[in-house]
């Protein structure tokens, strides 16, 4: 049992401890938290690049995967109904999730970003993807192409597209780092993601960001490890 203080220097701790604890009890992707049923199929990809670009703003990850929910709940959950919904019915659908603070700014740029889809990818993400050529930088250097999707936002694209796309394996940078470091566990990228299978990833890489923006719910794993 882990005294819940966190830092351990690597080593120290039962990694394999810690992550089941960690997992246990975070280890839910934002896509899911967002009620995205990821598939490598065109409409949810569009949702988790709606979702990446709600929570590469600094607001509260609960605001964007509510705004995500509410936008798709809205009918807006393929990029020709993003397009084809009017500003105010985006702003509307971003204020009942209370993301308000740049909800004119976003509804403009989630209607930008359905516009390119469609126009420079044929609304299919996977079509970029098949740019890239298997490249994972390049897909995250075609990801900033999209309105308001700088480095952060396309990282936390790759991050939970990883599930369904196995060269962004490992997306672990970042808060997931952060995260790693509270639980003293490694925080090289490549040595983080042998602690778990490659099918969890992108679940191990949720939990860990978790951790990184939550000093307390690192305390609470290590406690339970």
């Amino acid at each position: 049992m882990c005294s819940g203080v966190t830092g351990y220097p690597d080593g120290m701790a039962d990694h394999d401890t810690t992550v089941a604890a960690l997992l246990d009890r975070a280890g839910t992707t934002y896509a899911a938290e967002a009620g995205i049923t990821l598939k490598d199929t065109p409409a949810p990809l569009y949702r988790v690049l709606v979702l990446g670009t709600l929570l590469s703003t600094r607001v509260q990850a609960s605001l964007a995967v509510a705004a995500t929910r509410e936008l798709v709940d809205g009918g807006m959950g393929t990029p020709e109904r993003m397009r084809d919904a009017s500003w105010q019915d985006r702003v509307d659908a971003l204020n009942r999730a209370h993301y308000r603070r740049v909800d004119e700014q976003m509804a403009t740029a989630l209607g930008e970003g359905a516009h390119q889809l469609l126009e420079d990818w044929s609304g299919d993400l996977r079509t970029l993807r098949k740019a890239a050529d298997g490249d994972p930088d390049r897909i995250r250097s075609l990801l900033t192409g999209f309105a308001r999707l700088g480095p952060t936002g396309a990282s936390i694209v790759a991050r939970e597209l990883q599930a369904v796309w196995p060269e962004l394996r490992p997306s672990l940078d970042g808060k997931a780092l952060d995260g790693a470091q509270r639980l003293g566990l490694p925080t090289e990228p490549d040595r983080l993601a042998r602690l778990v299978d490659g099918e969890r990833l992108a679940e191990f890489a949720a939990a860990l960001t978790r951790v990184g923006l939550d000093k307390k719910l690192a305390d609470d794993a290590l406690a339970a490890a």
